[in-house]
Parts: C-alpha cells; structure tokens; sequence
C-alpha cells in the first residue's frame, strides 16, 4: 500500500473545511466557524486549529478524529489538531451558508450578535414551517446541548432553535 500524496495547506484547508459537523451533518465545520486556521506550523508539521462551539460539546472527539483522518487522507499522517479557546467562538462565527442549511433543514439559526433586535412583544423566533412568530420554548434542550425546541401556536408544529452563543 502506498503513501497518500502529500497535499499542501490550501488542498488540505479544503478538504478539512468540508468535513460535516457531527451533531449537524448538514453543515460543514466551515459553514459552523469553527475551523480557526489550516497550515504548516514552525516545525512543518501540518496543523489543523479549530475552536468548539462549547467545551462540553459531546462531538469533540468525533470532530478531533475526523480532521486527523483529513490529514492522514492528504499524506500528513503526523499532522496536528488543536483547540483553540480563545477567542470563544460564538453564533456570529457560522457563514450565511451554515444558516441557509441550517433553516433549511428546520433548524433555526441565532440572528447575528450585530442585527437589530425586533420588537418582538413576548413573541418568539419565527417558525419555519408557517412564519408565524406565536412560538414558544418547550424545553431548555433540543437533540442537541446547542439546541432548544420551540412549539408554533400557529401550526402546531415544533421544531429546533439553534441557541445564540
């Protein structure tokens, strides 16, 4: 069996930047902004530097063996991955492609840090099955540590709201 081609940053940064989240399979660790920086470090090792959404995110180690296999897979069986908890990675940090995905698949994203707060009288995020904005928390936790579960009056409907960090 041979070795694989040994592929530089930007083919590396690639391949890692299309892994798929664990926990959100829809969206890539990209697209969720946790990936901080792909490249050869000062001693020429490959590395892979990524921040996790949060500390006691169960999918750490899922993550951390999928990006080694990345490296392996691009003839870097030596590379590294690091955490990187500073700074902490927040909603902000997921592409408008990541929410895109996201709502697509009925999971609503946080709004940014940055946009303007609707008035929203008590009301809640907007559902993505009818619009209506008479939704309501179920649950502090949703499939995930990252998600909660809102109920629509309107449709009747539940679905996932990702939590704003």
């Amino acid at each position: 069996m041979s070795a694989a081609p040994r592929l530089d940053a930007d083919r590396v940064r690639a391949r890692v930047e299309a892994v798929p989240d664990p926990e959100l399979p829809m969206i890539t660790l990209a697209d969720l902004g946790v990936i901080r920086s792909v490249g050869e470090g000062v001693d020429g090792v490959m590395e892979v530097v990524f921040t996790p959404t949060y500390l006691g995110c169960p999918a750490l180690p899922v993550i951390e063996t999928d990006l080694r296999a990345v490296l392996a897979e691009c003839g870097h069986p030596e590379g590294r991955v690091t955490r990187a908890l500073a700074p902490a990675w927040t909603t902000d940090r997921i592409s408008e492609e990541g929410r895109r995905k996201l709502a697509a698949h009925g999971i609503v994203p946080p709004a940014p840090a940055a946009a303007p707060l609707p008035v929203r009288l008590g009301l809640g995020r907007p559902c993505p099955n009818c619009g209506s904005v008479a939704t309501r928390p179920v649950g502090p936790f949703g499939p995930t540590g990252c998600q909660t579960i809102l109920m629509c009056a309107a449709c009747r409907e539940s679905f996932a709201h990702l939590k704003a960090v």
